[in-house]
């Protein structure tokens, strides 16, 4: 059985998700009337896990990083990194299929706790609800945007790669 590359860092990618997810559900059981402490809790949980995912797991774990910059014009300028093509086959499917599936779950549960929270009428809950969708949505969008970026680099690489060969053999053959 195939083991992580990085299980240090596999474990931190879940674990910040679960516990800011676990906070959520368990802390109004015991402390109902302290909205603000739920609040500012599950918010660093969710701010550790950003932080996480989007400068250490995702780099560690599917060779991947992103980040947005504003120019001097106002511009939001987006910026992606990859593995070059010889890092990529090195990476560990076990973490890829890790992070990427905890990528897309998470939102989909937050998503779930706010339609529960809609259904119970806590309309204030849903301040924190939106907070978690905000984080996780733009860690899926930069990192949708970085793969396809790096899928592109390889397909650019393989297409020269062919090409001089073709071109390589060619030449061989003519000379």
């Amino acid at each position: 059985m195939e083991q992580y590359s990085h299980p240090m860092v596999a474990l931190f990618t879940v674990v910040f998700k679960f516990s800011a997810i676990a906070f959520y559900i368990v802390y109004p059981w015991f402390f109902s009337a302290y909205f603000t402490i739920l609040f500012a809790v599950t918010v660093l949980l969710l701010a550790l896990d950003f932080w996480t995912v989007k400068n250490v797991s995702g780099r560690l774990l599917v060779g991947l990083r992103w980040w947005n910059e504003i120019n001097e014009d106002g511009e939001s300028m987006w910026h992606y990194e990859s593995l070059d093509q010889q890092g990529m086959p090195v990476l560990n499917q076990k973490d890829s299929w890790l992070f990427w599936w905890s990528l897309y779950i998470t939102p989909v549960v937050w998503l779930a706790l706010g339609l529960l929270t809609l259904i119970r009428f806590q309309f204030i809950h849903l301040l924190v609800v939106g907070v978690a969708l905000i984080f996780n949505i733009a860690n899926i969008i930069g990192f949708t945007k970085c793969r396809k970026d790096a899928t592109k680099q390889i397909q650019a690489f393989a297409t020269q790669t062919v090409g001089s060969r073709m071109a390589n053999s060619l030449q061989e053959y003519l000379v």
